[in-house]
């Protein structure tokens, strides 16, 4: 049984030096810790560490240099804090050393089209795998992003993606979609996919939903990555009612209390703490 049965909070860990909006901040082992103890004390229920930016233009960087900033941090964490630790990775040889260091979930923008990496998925018995939507690689992704009809393409390639995991012998309640705002759309496509969000719950998988301070934000108020955070939470909101299982948020703490208030109103009731 998934544990995506019930809404989720997935706090971003960025061990980057140059992702758009935390770039550097949390570079340092001691930094990326102290951040992960936070994050899981605002409420997050899944950590995402990433050791590559994905964001537009972004350049890749080695094997080994992801590696040496994401696997110590995975190691640590699960050696200290229970929590469920996914980590966000497009190479077969990251994914292999966070599940063996303690990874639950591995979070691929290219959904599993790196060779191998299918293979190694299917043969990890009990890790999930989030399926993500984008249009060409983070370095030209914004380049022109064209659609006929963006929600059913992306549900398209979705659908798609999920029976070649399905052939190659993945359990279904291992499998976890997103539509991938901001990765090769433009702000009316994203938009219309917010809009339509529930078109891709019908697929019947989780759907993972990454607002938390992109462009689309800035775009629509006029301000900078940091400066985005009721617009965020604005976007969670709308998500979690169409649907979505999984919010991926740099903010953690204001997006538990928007879940928090978004359960009680849908199912009227709560829990008192």
């Amino acid at each position: 049984m998934t544990m995506f049965t019930s809404p989720k909070i997935m706090g971003i860990l960025n061990v980057t030096p140059d992702s758009f909006s935390d770039g550097g901040h949390f570079f340092s082992r001691a930094a990326a810790l102290t951040h992960a103890r936070q994050l899981v004390a605002d409420g997050a229920d899944l950590i995402d560490i990433g050791g590559e930016s994905t964001r537009p233009g972004a350049l890749s960087v080695s094997i080994q240099e992801e590696l040496d900033r994401v696997i110590p941090v995975v190691e640590q964490l699960h050696a200290e804090l229970p929590i469920f630790i996914s980590v966000d990775t497009h190479k077969p040889q990251v994914m292999q050393a966070a599940i063996a260091a303690g990874a639950q979930m591995i979070n691929d923008v290219t959904a599993l089209r790196s060779t191998g990496s299918l293979a190694l998925i299917t043969a990890a018995k009990e890790v999930y795998i989030c399926l993500m939507h984008m249009q060409n690689e983070p370095r030209t992704m914004q380049e022109h992003p064209t659609y006929d009809n963006v929600v059913r393409e992306v549900s398209d390639f979705l659908r798609a993606k999920i029976q070649t995991c399905l052939v190659a012998g993945i359990a279904s309640s291992r499998i976890i979609i997103d539509p991938g705002f901001g990765f090769g759309k433009t702000l009316p496509h994203n938009l219309q996919l917010m809009n339509q969000l529930q078109e891709l719950t019908t697929l019947g998988y989780p759907v993972l939903v990454g607002v938390s301070r992109k462009s689309m934000l800035g775009k629509i108020l006029n301000k900078p990555p940091l400066e985005r955070l009721s617009g965020g939470l604005a976007l969670a909101a709308l998500a979690l009612y169409k649907g979505a299982k999984i919010i991926r948020t740099h903010d953690v703490a204001p997006t538990v209390e928007v879940l928090k208030v978004m359960q009680a109103v849908l199912t009227e009731s709560w829990c008192e703490d």
